[in-house]
């Protein structure tokens, strides 16, 4: 079973930057389809980026640009790099697993990302 911790959220201001880290667990994850999501107050979860284990990339609009996704077998790690942060970047950011052609099987507990003027 894949179990997914979120880290590296936090406050910082406008035009800055952030790295958010999702450490994984399981003999499986390494063939997983990795993404990042987010969700603001009042507002419904949005996809935000996802990679594949050969380094293939997925962005929102929103994010395209000023965000990159990146994955590494070796550390089990699946890392948001984000840059050029805005107001609207603030959200409860979530990071979450799947295999090719299925849904999002399981998902870490998310990390707060807070955006100042």
């Amino acid at each position: 079973q894949v179990q997914l911790v979120e880290s590296g959220g936090g406050l910082v201001q406008a035009g800055g930057s952030l790295r958010l880290s999702c450490a994984a667990s399981g003999s499986t994850w390494t063939r997983d389809i990795m993404g990042w999501f987010r969700q603001a107050p009042g507002k419904e979860r949005e996809f935000v980026a996802s990679v594949t284990n050969n380094g293939g990339t997925i962005y929102a609009d929103s994010v395209k640009g000023r965000f990159t996704i990146t994955k590494d077998n070796a550390k089990n790690t699946a890392d948001l790099q984000m840059n050029s942060l805005k107001l609207e970047d603030t959200a409860v950011y979530y990071c979450a697993a799947r295999r090719s052609g299925q849904n999002y099987y399981v998902w870490g507990q998310g990390t707060q990302v807070t955006i100042s003027a």
